[in-house]
């Protein structure tokens, strides 16, 4: 068969579609909450076709739920044209490929293990993508900066219908997603009073998910988007509470800050990260931070008057501690 006649256009000049290895059977359902699980590559279309990701390297395939609002959405339509065990590449152009760093960055974070959840881009939109210059990855920030048509080598593993599988948190609707948060919260609560902090960091950030995945769908600043904007920061704190119990203070300052420049009176916002801010050293912040819960909620008066107490005693031992670490010295 000619490269000519491997190339098919899926309905549309800006993809282009080779089939590298034929699949086996009919092309499955691919419909609303099936799980498909597939090897990809990403590649430039440069001479040297750079690699750019690769599912087989991390030694995991990937997994979506169609229908399921995944950010790039056109695996979905290039999936749904293959059967099991195929084998195809992919060539997409800039309209197809313009938010593949996002989602790059959040699949490489889950392969590191660190935290998927990118809380400045769910929070507020693409439109504040831009702020943000960098993703932490060169190589994404350079596609960023200059999106490029790229190729997706896909392998098809397995097609689960819906009833097929136990359906996660992510793969339920808007209204089963809602209903799902308290009880997240609860277990996060319990988690977090029997000292088991991972867990229920755990258990918040399932919750804060499904709360950003229903509320990309509301108009930003209007009451149902402020409603799901007020659980989803209730959910962050006690994320940051347990971050706190874990000794993660720079990663407090950051939620904590992000809460605060959205919704400039939380008082508690500034308490968590007042307190942060005093776990590190930061005087100055952390005296500035309780000024303004003070400021925020006169009824906190009692327990900042404690830490500020904490604090006074604390740089008055560290000074003296410098003060004898020098005296040595001359």
């Amino acid at each position: 068969m000619s490269d000519m006649q491997e190339t098919l256009l899926l309905g549309s000049d800006s993809i282009k579609k080779t089939i590298l290895h034929g699949g086996t059977g009919d092309i499955p359902r691919f419909i609303t909450g099936a799980k498909v699980t597939f090897h990809f590559r990403t590649q430039l279309c440069d001479d040297e076709r750079t690699v750019i990701d690769d599912s087989k390297v991390v030694g995991k395939p990937m997994e979506i739920v169609i229908g399921n609002m995944f950010k790039l959405d056109i695996w979905e339509t290039l999936l749904s044209s293959m059967r099991i065990d195929e084998v195809a590449e992919f060539w997409c152009d800039i309209t197809h490929t313009g938010v593949y760093p996002l989602v790059s960055k959040s699949m490489r974070r889950i392969a590191e293990g660190k935290d998927p959840v990118d809380w400045h881009i769910h929070t507020c939109g693409m439109a504040n993508m831009f702020a943000y210059n960098s993703l932490g990855y060169d190589d994404l920030d350079e596609l960023m900066r200059e999106p490029k048509p790229l190729y997706f080598v896909l392998e098809l593993i397995r097609v689960h219908q819906p009833s097929e599988y136990s359906r996660e948190s992510w793969a339920l609707s808007d209204e089963e997603r809602l209903k799902v948060v308290p009880v997240l919260h609860g277990q996060g609560n319990n988690l977090y009073k029997a000292g088991r902090y991972q867990e229920a960091m755990q258990k918040y950030k399932e919750g804060i998910i499904c709360i950003k995945n229903v509320q990309t769908k509301e108009k930003s600043w209007e009451v149902p988007w402020l409603k799901l904007e007020k659980m989803a920061n209730t959910l962050t704190l006690n994320y940051c509470q347990c971050l706190m119990c874990v000794e993660e203070y720079y990663e407090v300052i950051e939620h904590t800050s992000d809460i605060i420049n959205q919704h400039p009176g939380t008082a508690k916002a500034f308490y968590m990260r007042g307190k942060a801010h005093m776990e590190v050293w930061n005087e100055a912040e952390a005296r500035q931070d309780f000024s303004r819960v003070l400021d925020l909620n006169p009824a906190m008066k009692k327990i900042v008057k404690k830490d500020l107490a904490v604090l006074n005693m604390r740089m008055e031992e560290k000074n003296q501690e410098d003060r004898n670490k020098y005296k040595g010295m001359f």
